[in-house]
């Protein structure tokens, strides 16, 4: 990146350092609206749409047992593109259909690709000093799954919010555009400074600087990124932040804004649609 890409970083980390202590008490669950609703799939369909759920060993998680859900439009159909859904802290694969309704949103505007979640944990999508790796999941587990379900993973869509919003923009930029064809991320969990971050977020200031989309902007040249979040949000200064800074940078210019909302279902639910409606302008 240029030096004065990072001059600019280093003023808008000055600016956003007021709001440091309300960002890492969303995230912690300490801010009004922070809770999640009950979480279960009942049957194969939600909001309309038809799912599949299993589970499988993720030797990435270190032998963990991962659970997932495929929401497909209309019946499962085959070579259907698909969007990776990666879900916030302390929630699972199920949360995206129960509680933001992305199923129901799904069927609703006939879009023409699949959603499937799995479960990550809460380490923020990236490998952990205890070889823990969520990211690692998606690309080497999850996607190889998808794939043997019929799905075109050739060159997939993201979708996250809060951590999985962070997660969206890190794993794009891992993949890149020959595998990325769009990444939106919702209210992402995003900080400037290592010391600003919620507890167990990174590892330490190392593993922070190694996965500071900030910095890591240029890898998400020629995929199509939508950020938005809530004006109410503690993460709105840093994520307005890199939003501005992605526009100059990036070529697609990154698309999105800021809205009335909080850190809350009710606002991600509102939200949810035009994130879709731009992933789907991009796998059509």
């Amino acid at each position: 990146m240029a030096n004065g890409s990072i001059t600019r970083r280093a003023a808008l980390a000055g600016s956003a350092a007021a709001v440091a202590g309300a960002a890492v008490a969303v995230e912690r669950g300490a801010l009004p609206g922070r809770r999640w609703l009950p979480s279960s799939l009942g049957g194969g369909d939600v909001g309309g749409a038809k799912t599949v759920s299993g589970s499988f060993v993720s030797a990435s998680r270190r032998g963990r047992r991962c659970g997932y859900t495929i929401a497909y439009p209309t019946a499962a159909a085959e070579r259907l593109p698909v969007v990776v859904v990666l879900h916030a802290r302390g929630a699972n694969h199920r949360t995206a259909f129960t509680d933001l309704g992305l199923g129901r949103v799904l069927q609703s505007a006939r879009h023409r690709f699949a959603l499937a979640a799995a479960d990550g944990g809460d380490t923020y999508w990236h490998r952990r000093a205890s070889g823990e790796d969520s990211g690692a999941m998606v690309i080497r587990e999850f996607l190889p799954l998808l794939h043997g379900h019929g799905l075109d993973t050739g060159r997939i869509g993201l979708f996250g919010w809060s951590m999985g919003g962070f997660g969206t923009l890190s794993l794009a930029g891992v993949l890149g555009a020959r595998r990325v064809a769009a990444a939106t991320a919702l209210s992402p969990a995003l900080w400037h400074r290592p010391e600003q971050t919620a507890a167990g977020a990174y590892d330490d200031p190392a593993d922070f600087a190694a996965h500071d989309v900030f910095t890591h902007l240029p890898g998400l040249a020629g995929i199509g990124i939508r950020v938005d979040c809530g004006t109410a949000d503690g993460f709105c200064p840093t994520a307005r932040d890199y939003l501005q800074l992605a526009q100059r940078e990036l070529r697609p210019a990154p698309a999105g804004g800021f809205e009335p909302g909080g850190h809350t279902v009710a606002y991600w639910r509102q939200a949810a649609p035009a994130q879709l409606a731009f992933l789907a302008g991009h796998l059509g």
